[in-house]
C-alpha cells in the first residue's frame, strides 16, 4: 500500500510539477518555489491513498462475487450428481 502511495506522490505530484515547469520553460529548482514540490507530492500521495482504497473495495467485491459463483457451481454439481443415476439409467434404456 505504501509503495503505491509513494508512486503516486512521485508520478502525479512531482512529475506533474516538472512537466508544468518544462512547458513554461522555467528552471526546475528555484529557491522561492521549492515549497511547491512537497505540495504537489502530497496531492499526488493523497490521490494514491484514495486510489488504494478504491482498489481494496473492488478486490473485496470481486472476491465476494467469486465466492457466490463457486457456491452456485457447487450446488449445481450436487444437483447433477444426485440426478445423474436416474438419468443414466434412462439414457441407457433408450439407447439399447
Amino acid at each position: 500500500m505504501v509503495h503505491k502511495i509513494l508512486f503516486w506522490a512521485g508520478f502525479a505530484g512531482i512529475a506533474t510539477r516538472f512537466a508544468q515547469l518544462g512547458i513554461e520553460m522555467r528552471p526546475f529548482f528555484q529557491r522561492g518555489t521549492l515549497w511547491v514540490y512537497p505540495l504537489f507530492a502530497s496531492i499526488g500521495g493523497s490521490f494514491g491513498y484514495w486510489l488504494t482504497g478504491v482498489e481494496d473495495r473492488q478486490v473485496k467485491l470481486l472476491q465476494q462475487r467469486k465466492e457466490i459463483i463457486i457456491e452456485k457451481r457447487r450446488r449445481r454439481a450436487e444437483r447433477e450428481a444426485a440426478a445423474s443415476p436416474a438419468e443414466t439409467a434412462g439414457v441407457l434404456a433408450s439407447t439399447s
